[in-house]
């Protein structure tokens, strides 16, 4: 649209012509003037536009439809050529830079778990070969740590008060009695502890003795009756390189399991149980542990062989991993994730023994079945 449809053309605006209506003259004669006059309006007055210089110059009548009446964010100022905006707004089209991809974690600190692990390590095998009794004491206190940490939980997140005094008190005597007189001790050693439960629970009110005397029972056969074992095995000639070799493929199994499974491990074992693990870490725990079984079997223990210790690190393995799915599940019935925080990046004393528990009774009978009990 054009100046002349807003109203007359005015003297001097374009300059007066002599050539009649054209583009960009003004019409001329009174007959033109008295025709258009009833057709046409006032035209309003447009203010002047700042020329922006360049081709724009050549649409004089266009008016900028830009400003609050036209958009609905407030004005901003515009820079200066040179200036830094103060507030400069980022543009929403611009491509955002991709987050940086994340590590995979283990989910505890490795370097206190080392540290720790190789101190225990330190102490365990200095015990086990240097005095043997001191080591049957290592065991018993683990034992007595144990009892606590699990007797504490159950207290805490279920309201069962499992009698500690005897239980400490027996599971302690089980692995000397196992030390100093074999199963038979410890058989006996074990009744005499679920007696003393069964009488020292009877001083309270009789609400909640059944299941308190149960999770006591409980208690004992899971953590001082299973770790006689592992004084039982150091009864023999050989004991010392025996509970080396248990303690060895254990480890060993835990680490081939956790090593594949944190690099490979893509399919659960047992999601509703322990989402952590996978059968790709089954499978790593499983050939960790049968090559370290053929190389102790081998060459540390008396009259073995390398295909026994197959065997006995296949079993390790399955065991270990049994064990650790067990206290796994009571430790989701119990919600927490960590049975205590004795030990900086491995939780409590329980949170260890969760896998050697179940291997020490495998790996005596395997061991008394290879090689005799001598």
């Amino acid at each position: 649209m054009n100046d002349s449809s807003w109203g007359a053309p005015q003297t001097g605006y374009w300059g007066p012509s002599d050539h009649g209506p054209g583009r960009g003259a003004a019409p001329a004669g009174p007959a033109y003037d008295a025709h258009y006059a009833q057709q046409t309006r006032p035209m309003p007055i447009v203010p002047d536009v700042p020329e922006r210089g360049g081709d724009q110059d050549v649409d004089r009548g266009a008016v900028s439809l830009s400003g609050p009446l036209f958009r609905d964010e407030p004005t901003r100022a515009r820079p200066l050529p040179g200036e830094v905006p103060q507030n400069p707004e980022p543009m929403p089209d611009a491509p955002q830079p991709a987050p940086a991809p994340q590590k995979k974690s283990a989910g505890r600190d490795l370097g206190a778990a080392i540290g720790v692990g190789v101190g225990l390590g330190a102490v365990i095998v200095a015990s086990l070969f240097v005095v043997k009794a001191v080591f049957v004491g290592v065991v018993a206190v683990a034992v007595v740590v144990g009892l606590w940490e699990l007797t504490k939980r159950l207290e805490e997140r279920k309201g069962i008060k499992a009698p500690l005094v005897p239980l400490a008190a027996g599971g302690a005597a089980m692995v000397v009695a196992g030390y100093a007189r074999g199963a038979e001790g410890a058989w006996v050693a074990m009744a005499l502890t679920a007696l003393a439960v069964l009488v020292w629970r009877m001083a309270a009110p009789p609400e909640g003795y059944l299941k308190d005397v149960t999770a006591g029972l409980f208690a004992a056969f899971y953590v001082p009756f299973l770790a006689t074992f592992v004084a039982m095995m150091l009864t023999a000639d050989d004991g010392a390189w025996r509970v080396l070799t248990f303690l060895v493929l254990t480890v060993v199994s835990d680490t081939g399991a956790y090593a594949v499974g944190w690099r490979f491990g893509k399919r659960k074992l047992a999601p509703r149980i322990s989402p952590g693990k996978t059968r790709e870490g089954l499978l790593g725990a499983v050939a960790f542990a049968m090559a370290a079984g053929a190389l102790c079997m081998q060459f540390l223990i008396d009259g073995g062989s390398w295909w026994q210790g197959l065997l006995l690190g296949l079993a390790v393995a399955a065991s270990a991993t049994l064990g650790d799915l067990g206290e796994s599940m009571i430790k989701r019935d119990l919600g927490i994730k960590d049975m205590g925080t004795l030990l900086p990046g491995h939780g409590g004393i329980m949170d260890r023994l969760d896998s050697l528990l179940p291997t020490a009774p495998v790996v005596w009978l395997l061991l008394v079945l290879f090689v005799g009990s001598g």
